[in-house]
């Protein structure tokens, strides 16, 4: 295994290889938040390559897939489900709706709300969306064996719950 701490300008893996992003000295005290920094803003970058060709933004696709599963929603329950803030998801929504593959529609329950709903158009994109999502799953993994797909996902999902529980702790609020 090679060491875990990373020099400036290398991978934190300290596999040879240049770094993406040279990690800073200041840096240096977290190699595993600069690695998903930079994991992430690529990953970011993939995705967002892939569905531009389906006419989708990195983001919308959740929604879709939140929609195409559960039927419709309210604004409020997206917003929820995909820890979002209101702005953004409005913004979301918006584009989505103006691309012609979500419309809004009274809520039957509820006078003030109205449910987003996917259009017929959206269904006909889901199989582009799924094959997107499994060519990013291909890039992301590639010559990864089974067992170091499991033990990454299994390192992202405990990284998560720390964050989680950080979060709800308060660990990253100003004093």
């Amino acid at each position: 295994m090679t060491s875990s701490t990373p020099e400036v300008g290398r991978t934190p893996a300290g596999a040879g290889r240049e770094a993406s992003v040279p990690v800073p000295a200041a840096a240096s005290g977290g190699p595993i938040s600069h690695a998903i920094f930079r994991l992430a803003r690529l990953h970011r970058m993939l995705a967002g390559q892939l569905l531009r060709r389906i006419g989708l933004h990195p983001g919308q696709e959740l929604v879709m897939m939140h929609l195409w599963e559960l039927g419709a929603q309210r604004q409020t329950d997206l917003v929820r489900l995909l820890d979002s803030d209101a702005a953004t998801m409005t913004r979301t929504v918006q584009r989505l709706e103006q691309a012609g593959f979500v419309r809004r529609r009274p809520s039957p329950t509820d006078r003030r709300a109205s449910l987003i709903e996917p259009t017929a158009a959206s269904h006909a994109l889901r199989r582009e969306v799924e094959e997107s999502w499994s060519r990013l799953e291909e890039l992301v993994t590639a010559g990864l064996s089974a067992g170091e797909r499991t033990a990454a996902l299994h390192t992202l999902e405990r990284l998560e719950e720390n964050l989680v529980q950080s979060a709800a702790e308060g660990e990253g609020s100003e004093p």
